[in-house]
């Protein structure tokens, strides 16, 4: 089973830096310290929950507001782009909700792009689980695009969650 995950085989000298990684747990990381690190570079505070009891990865605050996002990856092409989950590992036993989450941020790594999503479109009245990011042949469906606004919208770290809640409506 191809996990796309580093074995240590030959040929590791062929590999991105992000397919060395030995488990997606260790990507996941390097991928939280990306956003942080992207987020921080453009002036916004960073923090991180203690432990890993909160649904979100990464806090951000920006004047009164503090936003709670979700960070998640996406290396996997499949057909017009790169498919994205945007649920919990398997073993938690809840999913998440808007209560939760303001935000989610997801990165394409091999396209080295960033999508931030309100939370409220995807967790929203009608669930979204996956989708598909960074069109990179023209998709058959034209809803392969729907996320495309969001591409590098490192401004919605500026909106209130209210603001954000309205994404959903």
């Amino acid at each position: 089973m191809d996990t796309g995950m580093s074995t240590g085989e030959s040929g590791e000298h062929h590999k991105h830096e992000w397919e060395r990684f030995t488990s997606f747990k260790q990507r996941g990381e390097w991928v939280e310290l990306q956003f942080m690190a992207h987020a921080a570079k453009r002036r916004f505070a960073v923090s991180r929950p203690w432990g890993e009891t909160q649904a979100y990865d990464v806090g951000i605050e920006h004047g009164e507001n503090f936003l709670r996002v979700q960070v998640k990856s996406a290396s996997r092409r499949k057909g017009a782009g790169y498919y994205c989950k945007f649920q919990p590992h398997p073993n938690k036993k809840q999913d998440y909700s808007l209560e939760q989450l303001d935000l989610f941020a997801a990165y394409v790594i091999p396209e080295e792009v960033w999508y931030l999503i309100p939370a409220a479109l995807l967790l929203g009245a009608r669930r979204i689980g996956t989708a598909i990011l960074c069109p990179i042949v023209p998709p058959v469906k034209r809803a392969c695009y729907r996320y495309e606004c969001y591409r590098e919208a490192w401004d919605l770290l500026t909106k209130s969650r209210p603001e954000l809640g309205k994404y959903g409506r």
